[in-house]
Formats: structure tokens, sequence, C-alpha cells
């Protein structure tokens, strides 16, 4: 794993810079759902302007998001921290989905 991340060998940084990460990452990630699952698909089409954006604000944020889970990733796996398998498997599970809602939406436009 740490060769997958191109991450040093010893140990960098705190637990709490870890769960800080991981933080920001779930919540770029909530950010994200609320946009795609709420605000896009009932809100949007009531307002005209954000019916035509929708496709390209849902890439934004999907690029967004798939930034953080991997910084969040590297950060837990930098410092070790107990929690990494569990971490990485959950963030490689919302990576994936974000990945298939990214291609859907390169397909909508």
């Amino acid at each position: 794993m740490l060769k997958l991340l191109r991450l040093p060998v010893e140990r960098s940084g705190t637990d709490a810079d870890a769960q800080s990460a991981f933080q920001r990452s779930i919540i770029v990630s909530s950010v994200r759902c609320l946009l795609t699952y709420i605000f896009l698909p009932f809100v949007a089409p009531t307002i005209s302007f954000f019916a035509t954006i929708g496709p390209a604000l849902g890439i934004v944020v999907s690029i967004v998001a798939i930034a953080s889970i991997i910084i969040s990733m590297r950060r837990f796996w930098r410092v070790r921290h107990g929690q990494r398998w569990a971490y990485t498997i959950l963030g490689g599970l919302m990576f994936c989905f974000i990945i298939f809602l990214l291609v859907r939406d390169i397909a909508a436009l």
C-alpha cells in the first residue's frame, strides 16, 4: 500500500493529522451526496440555470471528493493509523462509486 500511495517507509505525522484529513474527506463527500441526490434532482429543475449546469457541477464536486479521499488515505497510511485498512476499504468503495458518478456526469454532457 505504501508503494501504491507513493509514501516513504518511515512513519511521519500524527494520528490527529489523519483524523483531520478523514473528517474533511467525509465533509466533501457529504456535500457531493447532498448536491447529487437532493439539490440537483429536486431543487435544480425549478431553477433553469442550475438544471443546465448539473452535470458540470457534479464533475467538479466529484473531482474534489476523489482528491480528498486520496489525501486522507495517504495521511492514514503515512502515520500508520490503526484503522488504516478500514479506511482504505471505505475510501476505496467511495472512490469507486464516485468514479461511476463521474463517468455518468461526463456522459450526460
